[in-house]
């Protein structure tokens, strides 16, 4: 029996794709380091099904029809280099190697080059969804070689999610690392939308006192509406959560947050290309700060703060924070979509930034009803330059925004933190003010470093130096910008 499509690595991930992909109607070849595992597999959760077990990789790439499609999920790094190394030798020109764990981009951009130098085809895939999406249809995000595309889109499009109107969450998103580029934002903006979440609890429980209950019953009334999401439902769900002893299960968990990296390789890749991320960079550094657990209790018996209690309505109050929550949430897919672009720009990729959108509608962690908005405002303006500027996103933060400095101003007088939702704030603020104080900023660096300044009345590109000092001569450095 020859598989369509062979994949390598059977972890949690690995099993639940591969049942995904039999469950319609492809056979599939399968491989793991340790080979037990194959057997157990075969044997068990796979028994009866049109799985193919193969003890080597040599035996994996013989069971599969031409062209060969051989998909690694293992640890990304230097794991994938590995195995692209052992299958190299046994397959033939035209065959693909697709990536689909979480590798960083710039990995994905090198390793298409090379496979593609050995005569071969590379896809790298962003695959979101989890356990539960790889089982039953994840958001897929595939890059790479150009021509690889036809012959894995039969598989990918099946096996993803889909949305009501039965779209498939998976479309080629561009060349070399484009793939994992678009899935490494979508964990960013992941971050920062769990982030705005727990700040929201934050406030409602230390500021407002509310019950786990009242959480649970707002947050459903939230799903409801625009907020309606993957993660403002299973918020809700946790927020009910009771173990067997009737204990809330929130309530014993530690209050200190694991990372993988994809957050932070999205932050960097935004210092990288000039881009002003900072609500998902305020969600990167939040983790690291609960991290640091035992420094923030002892700081707790040393630092004072606001010794002020909410005295407000607190039904208005929860009023404005979804609010809040909905305009920070505009300003993070904001800043996505803008690192996103410059991306773009910088590794000549064509991405379609509504077929994004479309992608992440079904199957993956950010899901929700307020991507549709998204692919709807890139329609209308393929070449809209900031998700604030749609109509419609505009109007919702214009209605947003009083409720949104409402909370902001909560959260400072109650001293409960809200980096996240005050940054998106600050974003904003900057973003449509037409004259910020850089200029300033630009006197100081041509003062102590002779770097130079343009000036309002002069065309931009011309660039000035004053000799602040008297001592400090005519020469200034080049001008330059990183």
């Amino acid at each position: 029996m020859q598989a369509d499509i062979g994949l390598i690595g059977l972890a949690v991930m690995g099993e639940n794709l591969v049942l995904n992909m039999e469950s319609k109607g492809f056979t599939v070849a399968v491989f793991n380091r340790t080979v037990e595992k194959v057997d157990a597999f075969v044997e068990g959760r796979g028994a009866g099904k049109r799985f193919v077990g193969c003890h080597s990789i040599e035996e994996l790439c013989a069971s599969l029809k031409r062209p060969r499609k051989v998909m690694l999920l293992v640890k990304a790094g230097q794991a994938v280099d590995d195995f692209i190394e052992k299958i190299i030798p046994h397959l033939e020109p035209g065959d693909i190697i697709i990536d689909g764990g979480n590798s960083h981009f710039p990995d994905s951009i090198r390793r298409t080059r090379y496979v593609e130098s050995k005569g071969l085809l590379f896809v790298g895939t962003g695959v979101s969804g989890g356990e539960e999406g790889a089982l039953r249809g994840p958001s897929i995000m595939p890059g790479g070689s150009t021509d690889a595309w036809p012959a894995v889109k039969p598989i990918f499009q099946k096996i993803a999610a889909h949305t009501e109107e039965g779209d498939p969450c998976c479309e080629w998103v561009g060349e070399d690392g484009a793939g994992h580029f678009v899935k490494m934002v979508h964990n960013g903006i992941e971050y920062g939308d769990m982030q705005m979440i727990c700040e929201t609890y934050h406030l409602m429980k230390e500021g407002l006192g509310l019950s786990n209950d009242a959480m649970h019953d707002v947050f459903k009334a939230w799903n409801e509406g625009p907020l309606d999401s993957y993660l403002i439902e299973i918020t809700r769900d946790i927020l009910g959560h009771r173990s067997p002893e009737g204990e809330y299960v929130l309530d014993q968990i530690l209050d200190t947050a694991g990372q993988k990296g994809t957050g932070k390789w999205t932050a960097t890749a935004a210092l990288d290309v000039g881009q002003p991320l900072t609500l998902i960079g305020e969600a990167v550094f939040a983790r690291c700060l609960s991290a640091i657990k035992e420094e923030r209790e002892a700081a707790s018996q040393i630092l004072p703060g606001p010794q002020s209690s909410f005295d407000g309505n607190r039904d208005e109050l929860i009023a404005d924070l979804e609010q809040a929550l909905y305009a920070s949430k505009i300003v993070s897919y904001a800043q996505g979509y803008q690192l996103m672009r410059a991306a773009a720009a910088e590794h000549q990729w064509n991405l379609n930034y509504g077929g994004i959108a479309l992608m992440w509608r079904g199957g993956c962690i950010i899901r929700s009803v307020f991507l549709g908005k998204i692919k709807d405002a890139f329609d209308a303006n393929p070449d809209l330059v900031n998700l604030l500027l749609d109509p419609f996103f505009k109007e919702a933060i214009d209605k947003a925004q009083t409720g949104w400095r409402r909370i902001v101003r909560a959260a400072v007088a109650l001293g409960i933190p809200m980096p996240a939702m005050s940054s998106a704030l600050a974003y904003y603020d900057g973003y449509r003010t037409a004259r910020l104080p850089a200029n300033l900023l630009q006197a100081q660096r041509d003062y102590f470093g002779a770097h130079t300044y343009e000036r309002v009345d002069r065309p931009r590109g011309e660039y000035f130096h004053t000799n602040w000092t008297g001592r400090g001569g005519a020469t200034a450095s080049s001008s330059y910008s990183v």
